[in-house]
Parts: structure tokens; sequence; C-alpha cells
């Protein structure tokens, strides 16, 4: 005869045996669950190395704006370098003064005349890590001969993925004058701007030098003009072409930024 104890115990046991199947069971579906949600973020994630491929690698005739050669793209800024996870550099340029960057290139010098009253946080941004001699070294990694027409660099990766570890708002963006009806302003040849990922406010190191009058939104900062002799020398590995015989890629003329100075004129 079992007892009310020993009924109670079987109770329990059978009890437990339960909430130990239904765990399991809460364990084999969360396993499916996150397997699902795993192979789904992989897809997506592959979609988006594709979409990110698609935006800097392929040529003008691909879309109206979305095609690297309709922009001067980078990769969402990752630390390099002594930069990593650094907080952007506090603000020490004069305010109203002009400066000059000078790049050393093997190619040739290109002199840049930066407005700190115009663009005080990126000139002071350059100022920053050129002291620190972040450029000195690094390639200009992507020439563009269609669509768009400009040298681009600043990435000490050299493949446009390169950044300091902080990021720098935009600024003077209607300096060009207002967007046309194709959203575009004229970004003359000359100017020197901020390459971003697409997204305000996501400059970091890379840059481009405007080699041949160029139709762009007017989201990127022009903060800067190239000298006579600079702009020459950029015409120069222009007229070269892009390695490969492509209109977007490495410049066939490897442009190596040997050392990079800021100064105030």
């Amino acid at each position: 005869m079992v007892t009310s104890d020993q009924r109670r115990r079987q109770l329990a046991r059978e009890k437990y045996a339960r909430q130990q199947q239904r765990r399991e069971e809460n364990r084999r579906k969360a396993k499916r669950r996150n397997t699902v949600i795993a192979a789904g973020l992989a897809v997506v994630l592959a979609a988006g190395g594709a979409v990110y491929a698609s935006v800097a690698l392929t040529g003008p005739d691909k879309g109206k704006d979305d095609a690297a050669g309709d922009t001067p793209t980078t990769a969402a800024p990752t630390p390099t370098k002594s930069e990593a996870a650094s907080p952007e550099p506090k603000l020490t340029v004069d305010g109203k003064a002009t400066y000059a960057m000078s790049l050393k290139t093997n190619e040739g010098d290109i002199t840049i005349t930066m407005d700190a009253a115009k663009t005080p946080r990126t000139v002071n941004s350059f100022a920053h890590l050129a002291d620190k001699k972040y450029f000195d070294g690094t390639k200009c990694h992507r020439l563009t001969t269609q669509g768009i027409f400009v040298l681009q660099c600043g990435d000490p990766k050299g493949d446009g993925t390169g950044g300091p570890g902080y990021t720098i708002p935009d600024e003077n963006l209607g300096a060009l004058g207002k967007a046309g009806a194709d959203g575009t302003v004229t970004f003359p040849a000359g100017t020197v701007a901020m390459a971003n990922t697409g997204q305000p406010g996501t400059g970091g190191s890379q840059f481009f030098l405007v080699y041949k009058d160029t139709k762009l939104p007017p989201t990127y900062t022009p903060f800067g003009k190239i000298d006579t002799a600079g702009l020459k020398a950029v015409q120069d590995v222009a007229a070269a072409g892009v390695d490969g015989g492509a209109s977007d890629g490495a410049p066939k003329k490897a442009v190596t930024i040997e050392k990079a100075t800021v100064a105030k004129k």
C-alpha cells in the first residue's frame, strides 16, 4: 500500500520530470531559433557586404549617386595606428586664421589652403593628425576617372576602411551653392573635401582631391583649395589612369604621401 508520503514524493518526481522535459524542449526551441536568426543575420551581412562592395567599387553606370563612380565613399571609420578609439581632438586652431596643409608625395608636392573660419573642426583635425604623423607613408588609394573626378587619400590602411577612431561633423556644406534639380552642386577642380560613409557627421581622415569639375551632392565638407602645382600633379596622376584599366580603383601611378604638415599662414 502506497502511503501519502510516498505518493507526495512520486508526484514531486513526476513534476520535476515534467519541468526538466519542458526546459529541454525550450532549450531545443531556443537553439533552433538562434540558428535561424544567425542564418538570417549572415544573409543580411552578406547582402550588406555586397551592397558596400557595389558602393565602393562599381562604376557610375550602376546607379545615380549610389555607385562609387558617383560618390567619394568610405567604410565606417575604424581605429588605426595609435589613434584607436580616441576622441575628437580638442579645438586648438585659430578660428580666424588660414592654414596650409603641405603634402610631400612621390608624384609632386601638393599645398592645400584651408580656412579655419569656415571649417574649424576639420582644419583642427588635420592639424592634429599631421602633427601625429598620421598621414606619413600612406597611399592615395582611390582614383575615379568617370562620373566623378577625384583622387582619394588619407586612409592609413590603404583600402578605404581606415580612420582615426573618431569622427568630425560636416561643415561649410552650403559653400558651393544651392543644389540643382539633380540634387548636386559643382565641386570645382582644385577643391579638397571630406569623404564620408554617406551619413551625416561621419568624416574621419579620408579626403578627396578634385582634379576636374565634378557634380556631387552637397554632403561633403569642402575645406580646402589645391595650389596650381599640386593640381597639375594630381591631374598627371589621373591622366595615367586606374590600375588595370578600370574607371575606379587604385591609381596606376601609385601616390604615397611621404610627409604631411599643417601650418598657420
